[in-house]
C-alpha cells in the first residue's frame, strides 16, 4: 500500500540519494544533514515522504514564510513516476499549508530539468510567472 507521511530526520540518507541519482535536482550545502533537520524543525510536518512497503518513491520539500508556502525537491523516482504519485504529495502538502492560512505557494524550477517543467505546466492553478526575475546571494547560480 502506498502512503505519505511527514519526513524525518532519519529519512535524509536515502532522500540524498534519491535526489542524487534524480536529473533536474541541484543540490547545495543547505541539502546536507544539519540544514536539513533545521528545516524540518522549522516546518514540522510540512515535509513529504511517499513510499510503499518501507521503499522510498518520492518525496516534497515544504516550508514557509508565515505567508507564503514554498517547495522544494519535489521527486518521484523514475521507477514510480506517472501514477500521480507527485500530485497526491503537492495536494496533501496544499492542505497541510492551508490549515496554517497560507493559500498562495511558490516553486522555484531549475531551467534545466524539462521534465519538472513540464510537470508544473501541467498542474491546473499553477502559473508561470512572468513579471518577477528571481535574485539570490550565498550559493547564487
Amino acid at each position: 500500500m502506498t502512503s505519505i507521511r511527514s519526513i524525518r530526520p532519519e529519512d535524509h540518507s536515502a532522500l540524498l540519494a534519491l535526489w542524487q541519482r534524480t536529473p533536474g535536482i541541484q543540490l547545495r550545502d543547505e541539502d546536507g544533514y544539519a540544514p536539513f533537520c533545521a528545516y524540518l524543525e522549522r516546518n514540522p510536518g510540512l515535509s513529504l515522504l511517499c513510499e510503499r512497503d518501507g521503499q522510498i518513491l518520492g518525496c516534497l520539500l515544504v516550508g514557509h514564510d508565515g505567508r507564503r508556502g514554498y517547495l522544494q525537491h519535489l521527486v518521484v523516482d523514475a521507477p514510480h513516476r506517472g501514477q500521480g504519485l507527485a500530485r497526491a504529495m503537492l495536494d496533501e502538502a496544499l492542505a497541510r499549508l492551508a490549515e496554517l492560512g497560507i493559500r498562495k505557494s511558490h516553486v522555484f524550477v531549475l531551467i534545466d530539468a524539462p521534465e519538472a517543467l513540464a510537470f508544473w505546466e501541467a498542474q491546473r492553478g499553477w502559473g508561470k510567472r512572468t513579471d518577477i526575475q528571481v535574485y539570490s546571494t550565498g550559493s547564487a547560480g
